[in-house]
């Protein structure tokens, strides 16, 4: 099984796939947890430059390829063999992500977004992605608010730039999930934490249930 956690800076998602994380642990499903980008040693490296607030000047191309190695060291040296050891998968960001900010918003081809992902990922979709969905005004408020208080202080290039880039990020997630209604849920972003974990939970309770054969709690 193989989940995956979208949606514009600051919106929650980052909480919920780690309380999602938490909660399949109880369950003792076993899972690895992971990120984009960054989700290797190669890939700190990668992570480091694109949302590092001094490298304004990378252009959309170059942004597009660095997301695009990224998830190609990841898939091979993450992704995939968890999944082959029949392992679940949850990842906080994926190809939709770069289909969204870097196709949709940045307007790089999107044929060439597609080769790039389709390559990247060796054909390993999610079965499910969670898009959490909020007003940017509310998730800004928010991500500002994490970058001054934890770790990423100093990885804030996205969440500089201005409100119309977010609203058009946030636009492009809706309109991905409304092409591809099988595999996204969307939920309200503005829920507090504990409800929004009830309903992700929900949602991928049946799949933990088919896995054990047991009811899950």
């Amino acid at each position: 099984m193989f989940i995956t956690f979208e949606g514009i800076e600051g919106c929650g998602k980052s909480t919920q796939a780690e309380r999602l994380v938490a909660r399949l642990r109880e369950q003792k499903v076993p899972l690895v947890f992971t990120l984009e980008p960054g989700g290797t040693r190669v890939g700190k490296e990668i992570r480091r430059i694109l949302l590092d607030p001094k490298n304004q000047h990378l252009t959309p191309f170059a942004e597009l390829l660095l997301y695009a190695a990224d998830r190609a060291q990841h898939v091979e040296e993450v992704i995939r063999p968890a999944l082959d050891q029949r392992k679940w998968v949850l990842c906080d960001r994926y190809f939709d992500a770069t289909t969204v900010y870097q196709g949709y918003v940045r307007g790089q081809d999107m044929s060439l977004v597609g080769i790039l992902n389709e390559k990247a990922t060796r054909g390993i979709f999610p079965d499910l992605t969670f898009l959490l969905d909020c007003e940017v005004e509310i998730a800004l408020g928010r991500a500002i608010r994490r970058t001054e208080t934890r770790f990423q202080a100093g990885q804030d290039r996205f969440e500089r730039e201005k409100t119309d880039f977010h609203e058009a990020v946030r636009q492009g997630y809706l309109s991905l999930a409304r092409d591809n209604p099988e595999r996204f849920v969307v939920v309200d972003g503005k829920l507090a934490e504990d409800e929004l974990e009830a309903i992700i939970f929900q949602n991928v309770a049946p799949f933990v249930s088919k896995q054990s054969g047991l009811g899950v709690t």
